[in-house]
């Protein structure tokens, strides 16, 4: 890692991170490849699905915990696989009493199974009563503008906008949304959702948000430890050029040398 990112952290809940990819720990083979490959992403923002992954409700099975410490990653509880507000409130709080008053949560609410696409009305009534609730809440949501700042102004900590349909690899269907969303807002802008490839989170970086989070772009990987490293340093690179500033877009040539005194 550069000097230049070393001294441009996240901010998350208070709290500085180093690395701005987040991943999650779903579609792995095993648990010790969803270790290794976590460690070759150099994430320290881990999202857990309660509703889908043991991590201390089932005493009888493997925890999930145990491979991914939350002594070394910071773990985010997600409440992927809920369809009300309701219940994702009750997986929030599932968490939170699972984890020690843990209070730093992903909310998510689908609004159907083929698309998992957000149920926003839903969202927005989750996202209302979690945060009167005390828990410091990172939102999933569509790429509307107006719905993004309403989430930010019920007191989210992070909006999440996707890039396309989860575990699409889609990439970024409409970077104008997302540049107009963190345009508006003064929390962190994260994309999450439709990754595929280690182009799509350099350009989301490129285009200035605070991170990205993703799960499928890594584990269904043909090699997910090689695609976990390919995304660690894409998104490295893709700030980097977001810090450094692109070059003016053009309409014809512009020499690399100057033309002055040419013999």
């Amino acid at each position: 890692m550069s000097e230049q990112l070393r001294h441009d952290p996240l901010i998350i809940a208070g709290k500085e991170y180093s690395s701005r990819l987040l991943v999650g720990t779903g579609k792995y083979r095993d648990l010790d490849e969803t270790r290794r490959a976590i460690e070759a992403s150099g994430a320290q923002i881990v999202t857990v699905a309660v509703r889908r992954t043991n991590i201390g409700q089932n005493r009888d099975e493997p925890n999930l915990l145990d491979a991914v410490s939350p002594e070394k990653y910071t773990i985010l509880p997600n409440t992927a696989g809920c369809y009300t507000a309701e219940d994702a409130v009750r997986t929030c709080k599932l968490a939170r009493e699972l984890m020690d008053g843990h209070d730093l949560v992903k909310l998510e609410v689908l609004g159907d199974q083929k698309t998992l696409y957000p149920n926003i009305v839903e969202t927005l009534k989750g996202a209302e009563m979690l945060v009167k609730d005390g828990f410091k809440v990172m939102v999933y949501t569509n790429d509307d503008p107006i719905v993004a700042k309403q989430l930010e102004e019920m007191g989210c900590i992070a909006v999440m906008p996707l890039g396309s349909l989860i575990g699409s690899g889609l990439g970024i269907l409409n970077p104008h949304n997302i540049r107009l969303i963190m345009e508006a807002a003064n929390v962190p802008i994260l994309v999450d959702a439709g990754v595929g490839t280690a182009s799509d989170a350099a350009l989301a970086m490129e285009m200035g948000c605070a991170g990205v989070l993703m799960n499928t772009a890594i584990a269904g990987a043909r090699d997910p430890l090689l695609m976990a490293s390919a995304m660690r340093k894409a998104i490295e690179a893709g700030r980097e050029a977001y810090l450094a500033g692109r070059m003016p877009r053009k309409k014809y040539a512009s020499a690399s040398s100057p033309m002055d005194g040419i013999i």
